[in-house]
């Protein structure tokens, strides 16, 4: 006897078991902020996280702060004369060259009750970090109905301009808000909305020099999670990654005019922003897509090499780190793990072939460090470490959920998911928290950043700055 209507049943059930909880869980979100309480999930996806939240409160809590602030130093005054210093400047996503490295000194004695706050205050939605130039700090946030990108006085928090759009990207289990931190050049912002918005701005005033649309331009739907990679800037090209077919998958604007100067691929876009690297010898541009990690050449986006990175669910997330002259890290969830892609050349062909893999080290949307020799960085929800030649387990410690972290004078300045800011000596002996202290309220995916000795943070409801100045 045929056993086909069991089973016919079976799934009948689960599927009505699914999708009861699918209008339980989104019944509970909506009954949730009806009652002033944000419940949101953790970075895993299955655990809740309750918080009290009153967006309407919120968002007039954040326009009586910047009603109620100095106009000073608002826009009608003269920019501040540009610090030439190294350390004042961390232009782009997890600074210049997108390592997350801030090669400079910090403090390492954190007192017990945390580093000095130098201010504190609220901020629109998103999950952008900070970029910093030109004694400004930059990002973009959602309030109400509009993305904004606004510029910050770092001394004081004080806002000293802002740029709206109409746009309000809304995803229950990541959040609402846009996610690609701005990049500074050479005097000019470009900003990138969640919806595919992208804006050229006077870093000094906001004026807008030029916009367009990457996802109409390139015939491309949004991912699942929106536009989050943030737009690198080369050689006067502004490079992006909508994911569009017909050799749209990466696109370069002019960054005087916005006027596209080409474009290649068709792979669908991942959520990792394009890194400016130099592997066997030759400088290039590194995208991960959907499909693979890819070198493609500076002038006009050919391609040099490919590696496939298929990750199950959804694209990749981490940025690949640059190891020695010629190695690429690669690093995913989802059961994914980690990879050391070696990138060849002879004569004027590049390939890549893999060095080897592990599934001890797997980023999901924080990304991993590299220092003397070895690799750090969030497998999972927990801190660990990687022996670079051999991708070998060093240590595992340190549950920071799905935070983020840097790499500062041979330490990692950890920013849990929980909004705690944690300091862990960078070394193969073993896990080694040296201090921690609270710096922001509620769920924290947002990367940190260092200039001038300043650390900033922010999630989607807070922003603070500390000194971290040795």
């Amino acid at each position: 006897m045929s056993d086909q209507p069991t089973s016919t049943l079976w799934w009948s059930t689960l599927g009505r078991v699914v999708i009861v909880v699918v209008i339980a869980a989104v019944s509970a979100i909506m009954v949730a902020r009806i009652i002033g309480v944000r419940l949101e999930v953790d970075g895993s996806g299955m655990r809740p996280m309750l918080s009290r939240f009153d967006e309407g409160a919120h968002f007039d809590a954040l326009e009586s702060n910047r009603a109620a602030q100095p106009t000073s130093v608002a826009t009608t005054a003269p920019p501040p004369p540009i610090d030439r210093h190294p350390e004042a400047f961390w232009p782009a996503y997890r600074g210049a060259t997108r390592t997350g490295h801030y090669d400079h000194n910090i403090r390492t004695d954190w007192p017990d009750d945390g580093l000095p706050r130098l201010w504190q205050q609220p901020i629109g939605g998103g999950y952008a970090s900070f970029a910093v130039a030109e004694g400004r700090l930059f990002t973009i946030e959602q309030r109400r109905d509009s993305e904004v990108v606004a510029a910050y006085d770092p001394d004081s928090g004080v806002e000293l301009w802002s740029q709206h759009w109409t746009e309000r990207f809304q995803e229950t289990m990541g959040g609402d808000g846009p996610r690609a931190t701005p990049t500074w050049d050479n005097g000019r912002l470009f900003a990138l909305g969640a919806s595919g918005e992208l804006q050229s701005l006077a870093a000094d005033t906001g004026r807008q020099l030029w916009r367009t649309n990457i996802l109409a331009d390139a015939g491309a739907g949004n991912l699942t999670w929106a536009m989050s990679a943030s737009p690198l800037v080369v050689d006067n090209q502004v490079i992006v990654l909508p994911g569009g077919k017909d050799g749209r998958s990466v696109v370069a604007y002019d960054a005087d005019t916005g006027a596209v100067l080409w474009s290649t691929l068709d792979d669908v876009a991942g959520y990792t922003a394009p890194m400016l690297v130099e592997l066997a010898g030759v400088r290039q541009i590194l995208v991960v897509t959907a499909a693979r990690a890819a070198g493609l050449r500076v002038e006009d986006g050919a391609l040099l090499w490919d590696y496939p990175w298929i990750v199950s669910n959804v694209p990749n997330m981490a940025q690949p780190i640059i190891v020695g002259s010629d190695r690429v890290f690669l690093s995913a969830s989802y059961g994914q793990g980690s990879a050391m892609v070696e990138v060849s050349r002879t004569g004027t062909e590049l390939s890549a072939r893999e060095v080897w893999r592990t599934n001890r080290m797997k980023n999901k949307f924080s990304s991993s460090v590299l220092h003397d020799g070895h690799i750090y960085g969030l497998d999972e929800s927990i801190l660990a470490c990687l022996d670079v030649e051999t991708g070998e387990l060093v240590w595992k410690g340190g549950r920071y959920g799905y935070g983020q972290l840097l790499l500062a004078d041979g330490h990692l300045v950890v920013l849990t998911e929980r909004g705690d800011l944690v300091l862990v000596r960078a070394t193969p002996d073993g896990h080694d928290e040296v201090a921690s202290f609270a710096a922001l309220d509620g769920k924290t995916w947002n990367v940190p950043t260092i200039a001038d000795g300043r650390l900033f943070v922010r999630n989607t409801t807070e922003m603070a700055a500390f000194n971290i100045s040795p």
